[in-house]
């Protein structure tokens, strides 16, 4: 399997980047800058179709091995992310560990820059959760190679916009794959996590005349939500929003390992269809899902409209050419389930086949 979650970091950072399956990473750097108190990770995955393109995220990690784990599960997912973008980049991620309403300064971030431009253009880095476009404009004053910096810098400003339309697109092909029809009206779609990126799409489901039900930790969150779109229906949590009845479409949209041992089982919904990155859990989940007779839109295929957009500023940004090909997600996501049909396999497994043929591809070229 290609995009899978490393679990295995108890003997430490080598073992998992040399022996396990889930390494293969060509370069991991360790950052800290004392006087700042930054402690980062940066994790390239692969340069074999173009420098690493992937964001920063900045989370009160429980501990530096967790921290480490997700630099790599998120670098390789960024791989194959931008892989089926068709962009010519290769997947890299970086974590900063902290909770940034508390230690974020314009000095840590500078800090964090000077790292970045130390790699002289490997990795090019971009927003992520915890991250904004704010940030960016401060980390690109010490690194040339960063995206996602305000319109007023020379950037395409916030990625989420796209982002969501990418996920839009996929949900989208995922209705027209499993009920022959591309719209979600009359639908029932359940969103888990409204921030960033699960509000947009709120926005686009609902005027595709979806019926929306929400979750989200942060109450500021729902309540954007609630007071534009009163008709959208709140639960609790996300253990209440996929046992709901009547659920067509679950769309986790917060942290990854949303698809686990404990949520495959008691999914109401027909498609998974979200925005978060490393949905399943472990390997061997996109088969449960499966055997449910539940659709799953690869993570890393449908929310690939914001690195489109970042990809693209490093170019001169143009939005509509942007969201030109950010629509192609609908028309990658079929390809996607032709092939799992064609194949046997979920499609989870059948996107990664396609993925790491194009980079086994640029690798021999």
């Amino acid at each position: 399997m290609g995009v899978t979650t490393v679990t295995d970091v108890t003997d430490g950072v080598l073992h998992t980047l040399f022996r396990s399956e889930q390494g293969g990473h060509e370069q991991v750097v360790l950052c800290q800058d004392r006087a700042s108190g930054l402690k980062a990770v940066i994790a390239i995955h692969s340069t074999a179709l173009g420098p690493a393109l992937g964001g920063t995220r900045f989370y009160p990690y429980a501990s530096e091995e967790d921290a480490v784990a997700d630099a790599l599960n998120l670098s390789r997912g960024m791989s194959y992310k931008n892989a089926m973008a068709g962009l010519e980049h290769g997947g890299g991620k970086a974590v900063i560990i902290g909770d940034p309403e508390l230690i974020k300064t314009e000095q840590l971030l500078l800090a964090y820059g000077r790292f970045v431009a130390s790699l002289g253009g490997r990795y090019v880095t971009a927003c992520d959760v915890g991250t904004y476009v704010a940030d960016m404009d401060i980390i690109a004053r010490e690194n040339r190679w960063t995206t996602g910096r305000s319109p007023e810098n020379g950037g395409a400003g916030d990625s989420s916009v796209l982002t969501a339309y990418g996920v839009f697109q996929g949900m989208r092909a995922s209705a027209q794959h499993a009920w022959g029809d591309p719209t979600l009206r009359g639908r029932k779609v359940g969103v888990a996590g409204v921030g960033k990126v699960g509000h947009y799409l709120v926005e686009h489901l609902l005027e595709d005349g979806a019926e929306v039900v929400i979750t989200d930790v942060r109450e500021e969150s729902v309540r954007r939500i609630t007071d534009k779109f009163p008709q959208v229906t709140v639960v609790a949590d996300t253990d209440a929003l996929i046992r709901a009845e009547g659920l067509d479409i679950y769309a986790p949209c917060a942290l990854g390992g949303a698809l686990n041992d404990d949520t495959v089982p008691v999914l109401t919904a027909k498609v998974v269809c979200g925005a978060a990155n490393n949905q399943l859990a472990h390997p061997g989940v996109e088969k449960d899902i499966a055997d449910r007779g539940i659709l799953y839109a690869p993570d890393y295929v449908v929310n690939a409209g914001g690195v489109i957009q970042v990809a693209d500023e490093l170019h001169g940004f143009d939005f509509d050419r942007c969201k030109a090909k950010a629509a192609k997600i609908f028309d990658t996501t079929l390809a996607i389930f032709a092939r799992a049909k064609e194949d046997g396999i979920p499609p989870a497994a059948a996107a990664d086949r396609i993925a790491e043929q194009r980079m086994a591809e640029a690798r021999r070229g």
